[in-house]
This record gives C-alpha cells, sequence and structure tokens, in this order.
C-alpha cells in the first residue's frame, strides 16, 4: 500500500472539523490532515505563506472544502487554485450542506473534482467523509509532479 498522504481541510465548523478528523483517524486515510477554518487560511497553506510561511511539506494529496466559509468562500478558493498552474491538478472535494443547484453547477464549472452534500445523520457523515477520504487519498494516483509546490 502507497504511504498515506497530507489531506486540507478547509471547514469552518468546529463540529464538522471534530467529526471528520475522528472519521478520518478511525479509518486511517491520513498521515496529517491540516485544517484551515476559512478560505484565506487554505489559501495561506497551499501558498505557504501566512501562519504557515515556510512549511515545506509540499501540496496535499486531495483538498475537503466547506463551500460557505468566512473571509473566502470555497468557490473563490476553488477559482484560485484552478488558476494557478501548481495548485490546478490538487483535487478538491466540495463537502457542503448546501443542496442549491447552482452551488452543485458552479462548483463543477470551476473544476471541482468531487461535490458531496454533508448528511445529517452522524453515521452516514462518518461513512461519507471515510469512503471520500479512502478514495482521494489511497485509491487515487495524482499526476506525476502534483505533490511538489510549484515556484
Amino acid at each position: 500500500m502507497a504511504p498515506l498522504k497530507r489531506i486540507l481541510l478547509a471547514e469552518d465548523s468546529e463540529h464538522d472539523v471534530e467529526l471528520t478528523l475522528a472519521a478520518l483517524e478511525e479509518h486511517h486515510l491520513a498521515n496529517e490532515v491540516v485544517v484551515a477554518r476559512d478560505g484565506a487560511e487554505a489559501l495561506d497553506y497551499l501558498y505557504a505563506r501566512g501562519k504557515f510561511a515556510g512549511h515545506a511539506n509540499g501540496l496535499p494529496v486531495v483538498v475537503l472544502l466547506d463551500l460557505k466559509m468566512p473571509k473566502v468562500d470555497g468557490l473563490e478558493v476553488l477559482r484560485r487554485m484552478r488558476q494557478d498552474p501548481s495548485l490546478k491538478h490538487v483535487p478538491v472535494v466540495m463537502i457542503t450542506s448546501s443542496r442549491e443547484e447552482q452551488d452543485l453547477v458552479h462548483s463543477y464549472e470551476l473544476g471541482v473534482n468531487a461535490y458531496v452534500v454533508k448528511p445529517v445523520d452522524f453515521q452516514q457523515f462518518v461513512r461519507s467523509v471515510k469512503e471520500v477520504g479512502f478514495f482521494w487519498a489511497i485509491i487515487n494516483e495524482p499526476p506525476p509532479g502534483s505533490m511538489k509546490r510549484g515556484d
């Protein structure tokens, strides 16, 4: 089995962060999960700036991105990632409570890899996170060189 990789979780709900981390840990799906509490922090991590300045951890194997976050929303984070040659191949999974068709359509227009609506039921939420994490962190093969940060 390939070594486990880093996941970036961009989520402003403390409750959802705790549930996601518990599900990923329970199923041993990542060596490290970096948590960004808003879109600005997610971008800071991806660009190694702000409180993440100087980290040499490389890019995450997947970004689990909440749609509606303070400072910078998930759609804007996705837009910036897809416009940047060094980030455009990093898989992004929108994990959101929004069932609005416009959010779904806009996410795919911007290049999201998957769109998952957060289940209300705890066990369904854990199962969804496990399945998403398993696919993107274990099964999926990223493009060669996509784990390095570009200049």
